[in-house]
């Protein structure tokens, strides 16, 4: 955090949240392209991807953005989407 408040406005910096997830079996897919794509790709995942491996869901999915989307155009966007599992 320190090497971030030398570089980042102070005001932005309170925007970001740490966080420790304990979420166990995940399912996860890396989604390249706009965000706005990703509904139909977490609508596979919950509806055929899932219930096909005998698995449920257990909690919200959460999303891993691996891109700067200030510097890298939308169809080249990496995010890994995760959603916690256990089995059925």
């Amino acid at each position: 955090m320190e090497q971030a408040r030398a570089k980042t406005p102070p005001a932005r910096l309170r925007e970001v949240r740490l966080e420790t997830l304990s979420e166990g079996r995940c399912v996860q897919t890396l989604h390249v392209g706009s965000f706005d794509d990703e509904a139909g790709v977490l609508t596979r995942m919950h509806d055929e991807f899932i219930p096909a491996h005998g698995l449920r869901m257990t909690g919200k999915h959460h999303e891993i953005y691996l891109s700067d989307l200030r510097k890298v155009a939308p169809a080249r966007l990496r995010t890994i989407l995760r959603q916690p599992v256990a089995a059925s």
